[in-house]
């Protein structure tokens, strides 16, 4: 693997830290070797040199709420559709995600352990994933696609266990097929969707004994943590007394809620590109019928929520349910949360560290540090002064993942 002397560069590195400037970044066989002043670095002979002219250099950025194998979770493509366009098409939406500059995902469902090995192997561009095959939901649930008309419209092959569940022993058994399909982390609907036929955003699913019984089988696997998919305020809080870590969506959190979230350290992952988007499908009639109704109403709250959450202290990570929505867009979750009211320097946490320590995955990526993985962003314009800059490829110079570079308009 080549050398690279990332030189004159501006480093924000995710920490929270004030910007450095003048700084080099020595990269050697996929790690950040070194970080210092313009000029110190000692290289290798056969080292690439990239000058950055004083552009803004980030850590590369980490969605943690992602479907990369999925563009608007149409249940009549399933019937349709050949399982293998399935995966080309995906092909598509993981470059889409790279060229955002995002290089690290979890993807919440649907990448299977397959998908993984061919990225891992460079088969395709694609960022870096941690997968959770499979949701877990109850019968009638967030996840759950048999219809009354009879049909069960859910994708089948034998890389996606089974994900409907009930009871105690089956939530167990369910746990386990999913950890030997090769999940990294477990997601579990603990309240009905939008895009659900069967349910409601607010309905609750799943008891705190199922909840407390798949959070102890994902511990058994080396303490592999475990997300819920959660929009009402009764499953988001059965989801907190049970010991998951992260709450996506988080709709109609309360500030009880809030408290329990800050006490336990539960990660929220607010997901305001798709709840906008969302709605602006759904006031255009693009949504399904069934879907419009509750596109409209959680967006009217979720904002002012997601405020209450953010001022109450409760931890936030990046995440944007990308595949329900267009990928590509991911970054666009930043300007979101600082219309909230983050700071910028704190949206780039959310999107870098926060999103790191989210997955469990802070040891390797989400900061510019000697050690780390080489995940690297450059921009032109400081992020600092526009958050929105970043939504803009075009502004984007250069994208390195794990020592590779996929972008440069540097050379």
């Amino acid at each position: 693997m080549k050398s690279f002397l990332i030189t004159n560069g501006t480093i924000i590195d995710g920490k929270g830290s004030e910007p450095l400037e003048n700084r080099d970044i020595l990269v050697e066989n996929n790690i950040i070797k070194s970080i210092g002043p313009k000029n110190s670095l000692t290289t290798l002979e056969n080292t690439e040199k990239i000058d950055a002219h004083g552009a803004f250099i980030l850590p590369g950025f980490i969605d943690t709420h992602v479907h990369l194998m999925e563009m608007g979770f149409r249940m009549e493509d399933n019937m349709y559709n050949p399982l293998s366009l399935f995966f080309y098409q995906a092909l598509e939406y993981m470059k889409n995600t790279l060229d955002a500059g995002v290089t690290t995902v979890r993807d919440a469902g649907l990448a299977d352990i397959g998908v993984k090995m061919a990225a891992e192997q460079n088969l395709f561009p694609a960022p870096r994933m941690q997968i959770s095959v499979m949701p877990l939901s109850i019968s009638g649930g967030h996840f759950d696609y048999f219809l009354n008309s009879g049909f069960d419209m859910k994708l089948s092959y034998p890389g996606l266990p089974e994900g409907i569940c009930d009871g105690v022993p089956e939530v167990r058994k369910r746990t386990r097929e999913v950890l030997r399909a090769g999940a990294e982390v477990i997601k579990v609907m603990v309240t009905g969707g939008v895009m659900s036929v069967n349910d409601r955003p607010e309905f609750t699913q799943f008891t705190v004994d199922e909840l407390k019984a798949i959070v102890e089988e994902a511990s058994f696997r080396g303490g592999i943590k475990v997300f819920a998919h959660a929009h009402g305020t009764e499953g988001i809080k059965n989801a907190i007394k049970a010991g998951i870590t992260s709450i996506e969506h988080g709709t109609f959190i309360d500030k009880e809620a809030c408290s329990m979230m800050v006490e336990k350290g539960v990660y929220l992952v607010p997901t305001f590109v798709v709840i906008n988007k969302n709605k602006e499908k759904a006031l255009k009639g693009d949504l399904p019928h069934y879907s419009i109704d509750g596109a409209i109403e959680i967006a009217e709250v979720h904002r002012e929520n997601m405020q209450m959450a953010y001022q109450s202290g409760v931890k936030i990570a990046m995440g944007t349910d990308s595949g329900v929505v267009e990928h590509g867009h991911n970054l666009e979750e930043l300007s979101h949360l600082c219309d909230m009211g983050m700071e910028p320097m704190e949206a780039i946490q959310a999107g870098t560290l926060n999103a790191a320590e989210c997955m469990g995955w802070q040891d390797k990526v989400g900061t510019l540090e000697k050690g780390k993985l080489a995940d690297i962003l450059m921009v032109k314009h400081n992020p600092l002064d526009d958050i929105r800059s970043l939504m803009n490829q075009d502004n984007i110079l250069m994208i390195m993942k794990d020592g590779n570079i996929h972008k440069n308009k540097c050379r």
